[in-house]
């Protein structure tokens, strides 16, 4: 082993070390045993691809808070239309692994998930309801909602993605509430106001039914809005991937309140037309009723037993939720697969 210890200022130095000497005590210099001369640094990787051989690999880095899908866009424009047509014949580009199929296969999950939502709030609201015009305030009510939020994620830079989507799909149900809790008001003012005979008419009716509940409506909606602000104090990583989520969801949920006020009753006053069926001759109302009912009674007959009775239960549950561990982020199965292992530092570049 040659050490230099700062004295080496040129080749010369290195040839001219003594590593030893001959019987006779001459010094044998570094340069009577080797070419002495500048190399490269020493190889520390490489890269294969398919296993034909060695290739030059890069990859390109997004910047904080730039769109991944439009940076990934441009990049194979700039590859397609600038470089490839410049290199040397039998050099290629080629696309090792590209976020875009990832990114697009989550949002098209995502996508049908909020679609079949969406589907199964309507069916809900036409079985429960049972009176198509009155559905179609719930029906229409919902896509205005998740038009403003997206209308509002626009303005604000915040992108369609995994966990902004999410959190459309997680206001859904809540953003018909206040709709549905209109509806059936009025169709219980119009079931009294056609059986009593009382004055005025069907438009007076159902805009006082909107009165009656609508400060409440909008102040419930508005709760559960405020109940997602604490999200955007969250920093770093937890913050940069949860605050998607919670603008869209605060978004969905404001939107609704306000059309739950504004919207809501002008749909009333269009579609509420017709025979109002009585809840009471609604066959899946009749089906639950006689579901419900005898549970009701015996819950309110023995009331201390089922109150003890909850809390045993809830009590039961700490051990396996204590039992339960957490997580960060959940695993995402999208259909792609990144592999990547890590060696030692001293494994050799041809056992790696």
């Amino acid at each position: 082993m040659v050490r230099g210890r700062g004295y080496i200022k040129g080749l010369q130095d290195l040839e001219n070390i003594a590593v030893g000497a001959n019987p006779g005590g001459t010094p044998i210099f570094l340069k009577d045993l080797a070419r002495v001369q500048l190399g490269p640094e020493i190889r520390r990787g490489l890269a294969e691809l398919d296993g034909r051989g060695e290739v030059a690999a890069g990859i390109v880095v997004v910047r904080f808070g730039e769109n991944v899908l439009s940076v990934i866009d441009r990049v194979q424009e700039k590859i397609n239309h600038d470089i490839a047509p410049s290199l040397p014949k039998g050099v290629k580009i080629v696309t090792t692994y590209d976020r875009s199929d990832l990114i697009m296969r989550s949002m098209a999950t995502l996508k049908e998930e909020i679609i079949k939502l969406t589907v199964a709030v309507s069916v809900v609201c036409l079985v429960f309801l049972f009176h198509l015009p009155s559905a179609l305030v719930v029906i229409v009510t919902l896509p205005m909602a998740m038009l403003m939020a997206f209308i509002s994620m626009y303005y604000l830079v915040v992108t369609a993605n995994v966990m902004s989507l999410s959190g459309i799909a997680i206001a859904i149900g809540a953003m018909v509430d206040a709709a549905i809790t209109m509806v059936e008001n009025a169709h219980k003012k119009l079931e009294e106001w056609e059986h009593e005979g009382q004055p005025g008419s069907r438009v007076d009716v159902i805009i006082a039914a909107a009165k009656e509940v609508g400060p409440s409506l909008f102040f419930s909606l508005l709760v559960i809005t405020v109940g997602f602000l604490p999200v955007f104090t969250l920093q770093a990583q937890a913050g940069r991937l949860s605050k998607p989520l919670a603008y869209t969801k605060t978004f969905a949920m404001l939107f609704s309140s306000f059309l739950a006020v504004t919207l809501t009753p002008v749909l009333m006053t269009l579609f509420i037309r017709g025979k109002i069926r009585p809840e009471e001759k609604n066959p899946i109302g009749l089906i639950l009723h006689k579901l419900y009912e005898p549970v009701a009674h015996l819950a309110i007959r023995f009331r201390k037993t089922v109150i003890i009775a909850a809390v045993l239960i809830m009590a039961l549950t700490v051990y396996p939720f204590m039992k339960l561990g957490s997580e960060f982020m959940p695993p995402l199965y999208e259909g792609t697969l990144f592999y990547m292992p890590v060696t030692l530092p001293g494994a050799a570049v041809s056992e790696v």
